[in-house]
């Protein structure tokens, strides 16, 4: 039998204990699989992310990479599984004083002791990649959004890293730019043969291009299936995430502890709706 990359067993997290983000998670990603974590805002995916990279620890519950759980890696093994992860911040991050040739270098740099003949060649590898060569000596200023995303994430495959992370990677992309970071982020994994999660709220590219669609909602797995599943499942809280809906389990307005009559005139004032105009000509 075949183990995981990852697999989480009854993950809950809390920042304090009186608000707790995730509660009961369990899900597997094979190995090679790309994965998308969805849910609305404040469903726990960015803290999903952050536990697997072992930059939180779950309040209970295990993480298990490779079968191993995280909480007992030393650290020179928790520096060695991130140095083979690549991730793909949101807006890209990339350093504003370095030009594109010295981002895309960096992890080469702090990693590795390729010599700078190497390194050279294989950031022009990576930008041809992603259909920048000749941006080399550009700084991240003169980039277009799309251009500085497809830089970042050269620079996030700098060391093919058997696990990818992306963290909202089509977040303020125009329809273009978002087209051409999918179709890249789709092939860049199908080379790689990396494991690959991505938090994401699109829906219309992320199903095309993802193996497994894992749903949160209220810090619960709500649905772990694949893309064709998800758009079959008839809960009403993946119906109304994949419609967009405005109507539906997931409330518009915030649960106050108060009403508003009680908020603006006190609980004695009785809430009077005035007359209607008088039309005088």
């Amino acid at each position: 039998m075949t183990v995981p990359f990852i697999e989480c067993q009854n993950i809950a997290f809390s920042y304090d204990n009186n608000h707790s983000v995730l509660n009961n998670v369990n899900f597997i990603i094979e190995e090679g699989k790309f994965a998308a974590i969805m849910g609305g805002s404040g469903s726990g995916k960015t803290t999903l992310l952050r536990l697997i990279t072992g930059q939180l620890a779950p309040t209970s519950g295990k993480i298990l990479i490779k079968g191993r759980d995280l909480a007992t890696f030393s650290a020179e093994e928790l520096y060695e599984y991130r140095r083979r992860m690549g991730v793909l911040f949101q807006q890209g991050a990339l350093f504003t004083d370095l030009s594109v040739f010295e981002n895309v270098a960096f992890p080469m740099r702090e990693l590795t002791k390729l010599p700078e003949t190497v390194i050279n060649d294989l950031v022009k590898l990576k930008l041809h990649a992603v259909g920048l060569r000749g941006t080399e000596n550009l700084m991240p200023s003169e980039l277009s959004g799309g251009m500085a995303r497809r830089v970042a994430l050269a620079r996030t495959i700098a060391l093919d890293p058997e696990l990818m992370l992306y963290d909202e990677p089509f977040t303020g992309l125009d329809p273009i730019s978002l087209g051409v970071i999918a179709e890249l982020i789709h092939r860049v994994n199908k080379a790689l043969h990396s494991t690959s999660v991505m938090v994401t709220h699109d829906i219309a590219q992320s199903l095309l291009i993802v193996d497994q669609v894992i749903f949160l909602a209220h810090g619960e797995i709500m649905f772990s299936g694949s893309p064709t599943e998800m758009l079959e499942e008839k809960s009403a809280w993946i119906q109304q995430f994949v419609s967009g809906s405005p109507t539906g389990p997931v409330p518009f307005r915030y649960a106050a502890k108060t009403g508003l009559q009680q908020d603006l005139f006190g609980k004695q004032a009785v809430f009077m709706p005035l007359p209607p105009p008088t039309l005088t000509r």
